[in-house]
């Protein structure tokens, strides 16, 4: 069932199961849609520069890709947890992103309180916490990449069949 997929097939599958964090997601799902995600970040992006809409939302971002994060945020996570559970592991696991994510707030608010005042800024705890972090994100990435678990696991069956 699942070989006669195209890529476009398998991009748009973690949009279908929309907030379905249960069962397994092969690779070719998770990194299609990640794929397609960034093509699509990257276009709208070049369009907010071009129409003059970039940075517009904290300073960072422009609407149209503020939107699109908002809107493939819940698929992006349980695609994530789906893909964990391939490799037999527990979604759980998702949450090594947390400590990059604090790091990342803190460092922006150092970065602006220092842009603000003319200052070097210190970065310290962020500083720590981000390098944390990309350890922790370097882990998911190698279990986002390990080969699923051949036949069932505790998660379900095999999605390939």
């Amino acid at each position: 069932m699942n070989s006669n997929m195209t890529p476009i097939d398998w991009a748009k599958r973690p949009l279908q199961k929309y907030a379905d964090f249960s069962g397994r997601a092969p690779r070719a799902e998770y990194w299609w849609f990640m794929l397609s995600m960034v093509i699509v970040f990257v276009v709208l992006t070049i369009v907010e520069s071009i129409v003059g809409l970039n940075k517009m939302v904290l300073g960072l971002y422009g609407p149209l890709t503020t939107l699109l994060w908002l809107a493939v945020l819940v698929p992006s996570l349980s695609v994530g947890v789906r893909r964990l559970h391939d490799t037999n592991r527990s979604g759980w696991w998702l949450l090594l992103i947390v400590p990059y994510a604090i790091g990342g707030v803190l460092m922006a608010r150092s970065m602006s309180a220092a842009a603000a005042t003319g200052t070097v800024p210190g970065f310290g705890a962020a500083g720590i916490l981000m390098g944390i972090g990309f350890v922790c994100v370097i882990v998911l990435l190698v279990f986002y990449c390990l080969a699923g678990t051949p036949g069932d696991n505790r998660y379900g069956p095999n999605p390939y069949g």
